[in-house]
């Protein structure tokens, strides 16, 4: 046990935590940006099984976040190389290729051997996928997300916690990182964080971020909690749906609004809805005088009170959530929706110098 020697010292932990990672069996979605510093963590601490899914092949384009692999693998599979790799770092662990994507037809097969699931996809159809299919075999799962400078971290579906569907009730439409790119340190803070909420949940330590979204700004190190609510009936999927959508982004739904040109739009007296998604208490910090405060859980029996044919600019703290929110009221039949690119924080920084920040 020498191997785990440090994390076995510590109070709290201890052999009997250390037992229970060994007896684990943990599925992680996705070897890309996310996935890389999960996997690489999981093993290295000890996870008993580790299963991996994975059909997509290395480019240079990843290199720079995903640091699991080298200059010499572009072209070659992630899934192989992963493991290899792996293998070198903790030859201990089981670990368990599953050279597939993941689809209705192999979801449930997939999930069912194992007991936690780590989301590292980065499409919304994926997500929703694993949501149901944890939720039909009673698995909890850790989903991440990251966009532009933000991150997200929750955990879902765990002891009777809160689904994915109870944050976001529709599916919305995920830029990948060829379409907006990323700093390659972000995905690798936010796997981290999902490792971490892996390790508790299996261990029983800590508290977990049931019914809680952790957002993480790296550009001013905020991090924030929100709560939202459980929702009973997300918990009665008995089935997968025959579809969930393609997992690349379609951009043409969705529109992107600088605070310069909402700055012109507001000066114009266009008419239009500009919907303010944070929570009450970031809205009294500072907000922009005219817009419409619904907070992003409360959208859902908002949207009735909303111009279809009305131009609808959502904001948030930085564009993570309300990014989510505009690509919900897209599905829902709104015909021109824009996500406010950097939020009020760019707002403040960019256009109104007086305007309080957090």
């Amino acid at each position: 046990m020498n191997r785990y020697d440090r994390q076995i010292r510590l109070n709290g932990f201890g052999p009997d935590k250390q037992d229970l990672l060994r007896e684990a069996a943990v599925l992680v979605v996705g070897a890309g940006g996310l996935g890389v510093p999960v996997l690489q963590y999981l093993t290295a601490m000890g996870v008993g099984k580790l299963g991996i899914i994975e059909q997509d092949a290395i480019s240079l384009t990843n290199l720079h976040r995903q640091v699991l692999y080298r200059t010499e693998d572009d072209g070659k599979p992630k899934l192989q190389t992963a493991i290899n790799r792996l293998k070198e770092l903790n030859p201990e662990v089981n670990l368990v290729p599953h050279n597939t994507f993941l689809t209705t037809a192999n979801a449930l097969d997939i999930v069912a051997q194992y007991d936690l699931v780590v989301d590292c996809s980065d499409n919304f159809g994926t997500r929703y996928l694993v949501n149901d299919a944890c939720v039909i075999l009673g698995r909890p799962f850790v989903s991440g997300a990251i966009f532009e400078f933000e991150g997200q971290v929750s955990v879902f579906n765990y002891q009777g916690s809160a689904t994915y569907r109870c944050l976001f009730p529709e599916p919305g439409i995920a830029p990948d990182c060829n379409a907006v790119g990323v700093l390659g340190i972000l995905p690798g803070i936010v796997g981290c964080y999902q490792a971490n909420e892996a390790v508790k949940v299996i261990c029983h330590i800590g508290e977990p971020l049931a019914n809680q979204l952790l957002t993480i700004n790296i550009l001013d190190n905020t991090h924030q909690i929100f709560t939202f609510q459980n929702i009973p009936a997300n918990h009665k999927i008995s089935e997968l749906q025959e579809s969930y959508g393609d997992s690349v982004c379609d951009p043409q739904h969705m529109q992107h609004l600088s605070v310069e040109e909402l700055q012109q739009w507001l000066e114009q007296g266009i008419d239009f809805q500009l919907v303010d998604v944070r929570e009450k208490e970031e809205w009294e910090i500072c907000h922009i005088d005219g817009a419409l405060h619904i907070p992003m859980r409360r959208i859902e029996a908002s949207i009735a009170g909303l111009a279809k044919k009305k131009p609808v600019a959502v904001i948030c703290h930085h564009g993570m959530r309300s990014k989510a929110v505009a690509q919900q009221l897209v599905q829902s039949g709104f015909n021109e929706v824009f996500n406010v690119t950097g939020g009020i924080h760019a707002w403040a920084l960019e256009i109104d110098r007086n305007m309080n920040v957090y």
